[in-house]
């Protein structure tokens, strides 16, 4: 199978990279910044959406708080970039939130963030790529009308290309990225200079629509819940800052310096994106609710399950663009295009951190080895995987989705920052140098303010999103914990058990004799060269055994075997119920319990065939007693291959791939493989 998949895999990820090009994937600035804050950068196109969204449940009148929301979102974004600055400088090695927390706070501070960080990333990708379908949706209706499988071969396409590696990948995602960063902010000048220089009116399509309160008249505390619902759900631009701290190791050097500028670079311009949408939304009277169909009004008659809600950068788009302008079709497709590249962060972020935690033995060590193309391609594939069942779940909604997010994203927020007071406190109890005290006070002043106000919006959150979906997320981190719990048991214990004495054991000991079994069908060449292997072996005793399932086929192999004159001798097991496996294993276990002391190695003669489904054909009984005697204390089992032709035709097969050159090929020439140099032959 192994050769069937070989051709497809070097088409889709490319050749295999060897280890020592693993510094060649590292990442300049330019590309980091794509690659790790796409995230936070493309929130802007949903964020604002869902404060509006929110604030409608009152109507259109709540809308005059969104500036209000906007201004707190953008001081807690300030707050989280400044901390986060810190952590990558005094832990540059990657871990992030986890490391920070699990130094600081103990493991189960550390584990906890983890499984937060986790269902984050899961939450990163669903969401994100649910958005970019529903922005693309408006310009694509099959796009919309098949939400769900859009988004799944979507998830398929960014997982084929981080598969190809981060550096390859990055290049892909940083045009579109700077094109909408850029699109954006063409959008917020030329909308800023025609309604405050020109004085011209702009408005949004749904400008003469009107909002059906679902709660009317709210004032006291119902309003001020309303409002940090809203503030909660804004602060979903916050969710893709703590990835770069988890993604030291891929910057250039000097690594913790470039990965503090891309922070800063990705908090300004996510701000000003953010707040230049909010300001263009209430200036083209843009109008959005929860339950479009029976909320939004247009002439006193609801719009109707037909009415598709754009996004509220596609109206305000639209308002300052035009609908159909060429500036508008560039702002929508980088919109869609950064959407579903956004997810990238979680696919740098999450297959990073659960090398971390494979490490740490939290999680299967098949996730901390690189593949082909030296990215970690178990944990792309396991992000992959999740973030497909949750799109399926729910149907590839944002709007159901979103009020999952952010809760994993605060509570690692809370925990880092929190970790990074006790790290402060700890340095500065041993530092005496004056200036870097200093430097130290500063930092644990910025963490400190940064863990109240994370904390503060964690609360925030799980009350006003808890009921909404919230608990789901919290869910899933308790699943994550308790799994990656049992899975660090399970190692600590497989552990201590194969940990080798200091003096003599059982295990050191050398058998007192060694007793070798060959199972015997026939009479045939596998079988004598399982007998050869055997003897050269010189185990104290040896026995060849056979099941007598039919009569007629025992008499026949009794009378070769000796017409043959074969000087090992023949038992024969009876089967009344025509079973192979039993008797084998009972007749072992036998020995065993005669002489605990003495091992049994048993050699099974296997044929090996070359093609795939001749595999289904040979060899299945001999599958069954492996997997049976593996379980056999004091039992040793060595297969006895025997090539069939086929085995040698698949191995001309291979050989005949292995000299096919690539179409171009010769126009490029050989790659030349450096040779060694010659060693000095010592004339002058």
């Amino acid at each position: 199978m192994s050769k069937l998949t070989d051709v497809p895999k070097r088409i889709l990820i490319g050749r295999a990279l060897h280890s020592d090009r693993l510094g060649e994937t590292l990442l300049p600035k330019r590309i980091a910044l794509p690659v790790f804050a796409s995230d936070p950068l493309s929130s802007v196109a949903y964020a604002p959406g869902e404060v509006l969204l929110v604030l409608s449940i009152a109507g259109v009148s709540a809308y005059q708080y969104s500036p209000w929301i906007a201004l707190a979102v953008v001081v807690l974004m300030f707050t989280v970039v400044a901390s986060y600055r810190q952590n990558v400088h005094a832990y540059p090695s990657g871990g992030g939130d986890y490391e920070v927390a699990n130094t600081n706070l103990g493991p189960r501070a550390g584990l906890t963030v983890a499984s937060a960080l986790l269902v984050d990333y899961v939450l990163t990708v669903a969401v994100s790529i649910s958005s970019g379908v529903e922005n693309l949706g408006s310009a694509v209706h099959f796009v919309i009308e098949h939400k769900v499988l859009s988004a799944i071969v979507m998830i398929l396409l960014l997982t084929l290309m981080n598969l190809r590696g981060v550096k390859e990948s990055g290049k892909l995602f940083a045009i579109p990225t700077y094109v909408f960063v850029a699109a954006v902010f063409i959008m917020i000048g030329w909308g800023a200079w025609k309604g405050i220089v020109l004085g011209e009116t702009m408005s949004a399509p749904t400008a003469d629509f009107e909002i059906e309160p679902e709660q009317k008249g709210l004032a006291g505390f119902a309003m001020v819940f309303l409002l940090l619902r809203a503030f909660s759900s804004g602060c979903a631009a916050l969710t893709g800052v703590e990835a770069i701290s988890n993604g030291v190791p891929a910057f250039r050097k000097p690594k913790s310096k470039n990965a503090a500028t891309t922070l800063a670079l990705m908090g300004g311009l996510a701000v000003t994106m953010f707040c230049g949408i909010i300001g263009l939304a209430m200036a083209t009277d843009v109008r959005m609710a929860e339950n479009p169909a029976v909320d939004l009004l247009h002439n006193g008659v609801p719009v109707g399950p037909e009415y598709v809600q754009d996004p509220v950068i596609s109206q305000v788009g639209e308002a300052v663009f035009g609908g159909g302008s060429i500036l508008f079709i560039l702002l929508a497709t980088a919109t869609a295009l950064v959407l579903f590249l956004a997810a990238n962060t979680a696919y740098n972020g999450f297959p990073l951190l659960g090398s971390i935690l494979a490490q740490d033995r939290y999680l299967p060590r098949q996730l901390h080895t690189r593949g082909d193309r030296l990215a970690f391609s178990n944990g792309i594939v396991l992000l992959a995987g999740a973030a497909i069942l949750l799109v399926w779940i729910y149907d590839a909604d944002s709007t159901k989705l979103i009020q999952l997010y952010i809760v994993g994203v605060f509570v690692s927020f809370t925990l880092s920052q929190i970790g990074m007071v006790r790290h402060w406190n700890r340095h500065l109890r041993t530092e005496r140098d004056v200036a870097a005290r200093r430097r130290m006070h500063r930092s644990r002043a910025i963490n400190t303010f940064g863990a109240f106000f994370t904390g503060m919006v964690l609360v925030i959150v799980l009350a006003t999103k808890f009921t909404h979906g919230a608990w789901v997320a919290l869910l899933g981190m308790v699943i994550f914990y308790g799994t990656m719990t049992a899975i660090r048991k399970h190692y600590d214990r497989v552990s201590a058990e194969i940990a080798a004495a200091e003096g003599p054991s059982d295990d050191s000991v050398r058998p007192s004799r060694v007793h070798s079994i060959v199972l015997v069908s026939k009479v045939h060449k596998p079988t004598l060269r399982a007998l050869a292997f055997a003897k050269l072996t010189r185990s104290d005793t040896l026995e060849a055994v056979s099941i007598s399932v039919d009569p007629a086929e025992t008499k026949a192999l009794r009378e070769e075997w000796d017409r043959r004159g074969i000087n090992v001798p023949l038992k024969i097991l009876d089967s009344p119920y025509r079973e192979i496996t039993r008797p084998v294993i009972e007749y072992v276990k036998g020995l065993r319990s005669e002489n605990p002391r003495d091992a049994v190695s048993v050699y099974i003669p296997e044929y090996v065939v070359g093609r795939w489904w001749e595999h289904l054909l040979h060899n299945q009984s001999a599958l069954r007693l492996k997997g049976r005697l593996l379980f056999t204390p004091g039992v040793m089992v060595t297969s006895v291959p025997y090539q069939l032709e086929s085995s040698e035709l698949a191995k001309r097969r291979a050989k005949k791939r292995q000299d096919w050159n690539a179409p171009g090929s010769v126009r490029r020439g050989p790659v030349d493989t450096p040779r060694p140099p010659k060693a000095p032959t010592g004339k002058g």
